[in-house]
């Protein structure tokens, strides 16, 4: 009996040499998304500013001006995506012995690649004017609210040496305060008094209202120094006191129509990343796709 030996051959699959990954093709794309998206971006702080006047009445409204900018901020990354995507995808090499699939799966992995490193390019070069604007809200919601308190914080700092900003000015006004200030007038000189005066504003706008005390210490001094009546001084320090309440209340309400908008602009901005991000996804497919066919008809041409 003889034995035959045979020797099994085993398929196995070829690994190529090359990667995958054409970065020619998304250096191209990512320099044309660039490139459209600053020229896009130039026009718009053109259009921004036709609609900014130092006239009153003549801007548009902050909320106006917050949509608009995030309206152009999506057309800028959609058109320069869509631009980035079909140029990686027409530019790139075609895959010799590549299933479809798998060809169209490299063609988005491309577009993405190519809109993931625009995004980060352009960020890198107007990272402080994207800062700027996404923090608008903040600081303008932070200087509105503090505005007044930062103005009473400042006359009482002058006569402090407290460096933590707390001044016992305001306290020591009220235990020196005269009991008549009818009674000697001339003891203080009209800069004092406005000072002392400021301070018990600025306690009674941080506490929400004035105090009995502070109440009827104001009606002495404003009767003392401008000679009206008890009933008139009154009057005058309720409406100084309903124009600081006035201007306080505009103020809050600015600090949150800013916030607001920086808010939509910042998920507005999020929103279309993710959207410019397919677009060019499937931008890069359909150049990809193009090229291909056209090549393919070029070699039946040739036939």
């Amino acid at each position: 009996m003889s034995y035959t030996s045979s020797t099994v051959v085993t398929d196995a699959p070829l690994e190529s040499s090359s990667s995958a990954v054409s970065w020619g093709p998304i250096i191209a794309g990512t320099l044309a998304a660039t490139a459209i998206s600053l020229v896009f971006i130039l026009i718009g702080s053109g259009l921004g500013l036709t609609m900014v006047s130092p006239w009153s009445g003549d801007s548009a409204s902050l909320t106006t001006l917050g949509a608009t900018a995030a309206v152009w901020l999506i057309v800028v990354q959609w058109v320069s995506a869509a631009l980035g995507g079909y140029l990686t995808g027409r530019l790139r090499a075609k895959w010799v012995g590549v299933h479809t699939y798998e060809v169209f799966f490299r063609d988005t992995a491309h577009g993405f690649l190519s809109w993931a490193l625009a995004t980060v390019v352009v960020a890198g070069l107007l990272g402080s004017a994207l800062s700027s604007v996404l923090v608008t809200g903040t600081q303008a919601a932070a200087t509105a609210v503090g505005a007044t308190a930062t103005a009473g914080a400042a006359t009482a700092a002058s006569t402090s040496d407290n460096s933590s900003g707390f001044s016992p000015a305001y306290f020591t006004d009220a235990l020196l305060r005269p009991s008549n200030p009818a009674a000697a007038p001339a003891n203080q000189s009209n800069e004092a008094v406005s000072a002392e005066v400021s301070r018990v504003l600025v306690n009674g706008i941080v506490d929400g209202k004035l105090s009995a005390d502070d109440q009827t210490y104001l009606e002495q001094v404003v009767t003392s120094r401008t000679g009206l009546s008890e009933a008139d001084a009154k009057a005058r320090i309720d409406a100084v006191l309903t124009r600081i309440n006035d201007a306080k209340a505009a103020a809050q309400k600015a600090a949150d129509d800013a916030r607001k908008t920086a808010s939509a602009v910042a998920l507005f901005g999020a929103l279309s990343l993710f959207v410019g991000a397919f677009i060019a996804s499937v931008a890069a497919a359909i150049g990809g796709r193009q090229r291909d066919e056209d090549e393919e008809r070029m070699a039946l041409l040739q036939r």
